[in-house]
């Protein structure tokens, strides 16, 4: 398998990871001091894990739209999709249509993610008006 193909398993093994709404199935994908970037700020790694342990987080659905794009620069990867998802936060439900990218490091033989950052699309944000 090339490292291109590599990284896209990876991606949507871990969203299924994150539909399972299984803490401990989500956090391998992680780097100890992976943050996830978003409009609200930023959560660390045990913040999300913690929200998701609780159900406090949940996700119902989670699909890549169109191709990903994949870059490499040395022993680091880029992985940028837009996303669909929709789950519970705290009780309420959302929707969201976003761009997300995730830099990866390669850590011996595997891949971590380090870095996650999300934004809505242009239409997300439309509807948002």
């Amino acid at each position: 398998m090339d490292d291109r193909s590599e990284i896209v398993e990876l991606a949507l093994a871990w969203a299924e990871a994150i539909v399972a709404n299984d803490a401990a199935a989500i956090g391998p994908f992680m780097a100890d001091d992976w943050v996830i970037i978003g409009p609200d700020g930023a959560t660390a790694r045990a913040d999300f894990l913690g929200l998701v342990a609780s159900g406090d987080l949940t996700h119902d659905m989670m699909h890549t739209v169109g191709d990903a794009r994949v870059a490499f620069y040395g022993a680091t990867a880029v992985y940028t999709a837009r996303v669909i998802n929709n789950g519970h936060i705290r009780g309420q439900r959302f929707a969201a249509d976003e761009w997300t990218s995730d830099v990866f490091v390669r850590d011996g033989n595997s891949w971590k993610c380090v870095l996650s950052r999300v934004k809505p699309t242009a239409q997300s944000a439309a509807d948002d008006d």
